[in-house]
């Protein structure tokens, strides 16, 4: 019997996940299937591909089946797909680790309890992955579970990038930047030295997180030196239905003047604003494109000019650029966004390659042959990151002691 590694990644009405061969350090070649199971708590869509996109399983839950059910399901199949595997341990995305982990962690009752301390900090994403950690614990007690982090990339960011003009006492309490997306930034950190070749790969590096979250990360060496997302995952760039960057005295409007509760607050600002909140039409940048309505229009031309700043702010911090990789859902697969947020960075030394840039699958560049800053696609692979990184702690995910 050999052993596998799963990684799950729980939503507010969904579960993602992926299986991967153990027996060596985890590559694309390793992942055996993945998938999910969607509308949960209503009629759940259970689907899953192997790792060239042929489906393995097409099939709907009971009406109404919730997060424990889909993870009792998953396991079912799982042992009756392949009962010549075993399930050596599960790796989770987590959203916040707050300032006590920088890496990932082996999970007990002492880490739940401190991951839910972090929920206030993450409402779209924490209590999911929290949830989906006790379900598979009461399914599979002696299974380990790892937890994995999104703001441990940027946990050794310099002091000064973390702190607010706060008093001391509210920053000692915890209140300052962490910056998110790590998992990703972590995976493409380490495809820099075979992509963009092994000495660019140690230079000033931007990268572009962008999707339905989305971030910009500054690299130096490989390590992050700054970050546009903050205290939570509100900060930053304009997102699908994320404000971003928002002066505070907005907040303190809204409380004082309008009478809104904090609770409504939160969902405006979490779940009603961004792309969606702009247009009024769609949080999809696909929708947004293919629309004629100006107030779409409105919505992109908005999220770009944000990348756009963001590029000057995080040169600066850099001390100058020399590489440029857009990544996720609409860095990867969006070329007239591309094409818009590079027109922003033309004053870098930025030249784009248009053919390339309308051209480009998987990794590549995008810049010209003149370009002083190159710029790359690199796709991301958040479970293949998680993956290595439970293998990684696990010993190669053998697990002899446990």
């Amino acid at each position: 019997m050999s052993d596998v590694l799963l990684v799950l990644n729980a939503g507010s009405s969904s579960i993602k996940f992926a299986l991967y061969e153990a027996h060596t350090e985890p590559t694309q070649e390793c992942l055996i299937c993945e998938g999910g199971i969607g509308s949960l708590g209503h009629r759940p869509h259970h689907k899953v591909v192997d790792r060239d996109g042929a489906t393995l399983h097409d099939d709907y839950l009971p009406q109404g089946a919730g997060h424990d059910d889909a993870i009792a399901a998953l396991f079912g199949w799982i042992e009756q797909r392949f009962p010549d595997r075993r399930i050596a341990a599960a790796g989770h995305r987590v959203v916040h680790g707050g300032d006590q982990f920088d890496a990932p962690a082996r999970v007990d009752a002492g880490v739940i309890e401190r991951l839910r301390s972090y929920i206030p900090l993450a409402p779209l994403h924490q209590p999911h992955s929290v949830a989906a950690i006790e379900a598979l614990a009461r399914l599979h007690p002696k299974l380990p579970q790892i937890a994995c982090f999104d703001t441990a990339f940027h946990h050794r960011l310099p002091k000064l990038a973390t702190w607010y003009a706060l008093p001391r006492a509210i920053t000692d309490e915890g209140v300052r930047r962490y910056g998110f997306h790590g998992i990703s930034y972590a995976y493409i950190a380490s495809r820099l030295p075979d992509v963009v070749g092994p000495e660019l790969a140690e230079g000033r590096i931007i990268v572009a997180h962008l999707g339905g979250g989305a971030s910009m990360c500054a690299m130096r060496a490989r390590k992050s030196v700054a970050t546009t997302m903050g205290f939570t995952a509100l900060d930053g760039l304009v997102m699908g239905t994320r404000t971003g960057v928002l002066d505070p005295g907005v907040v303190l409007y809204l409380l004082q003047q309008k009478g809104m509760t904090p609770e409504a607050i939160s969902d405006l600002l979490y779940r009603q604003s961004g792309l969606l909140g702009v247009s009024g039409i769609s949080d999809d940048m696909r929708t947004l494109l293919a629309s004629d309505d100006p107030r779409a229009a409105d919505a992109i031309a908005l999220f770009v000019y944000r990348i756009g700043r963001e590029f000057g702010s995080l040169s600066a911090a850099l001390g100058g650029l020399d590489a440029v990789v857009f990544t996720a859902g609409i860095g990867e697969r969006s070329p007239e966004i591309r094409r818009r947020a590079c027109a922003h960075a033309e004053w870098l030394g930025v030249a784009l390659d248009e053919d390339a840039n309308a051209a480009v699958s998987g990794a590549g560049r995008i810049s010209r042959a003149d370009s002083k800053v190159a710029v790359w696609v690199i796709p991301t692979d958040e479970d293949l990151m998680i993956a290595r990184q439970v293998w990684g702690l696990l010993d190669g995910g053998r697990e002899a002691d446990l």
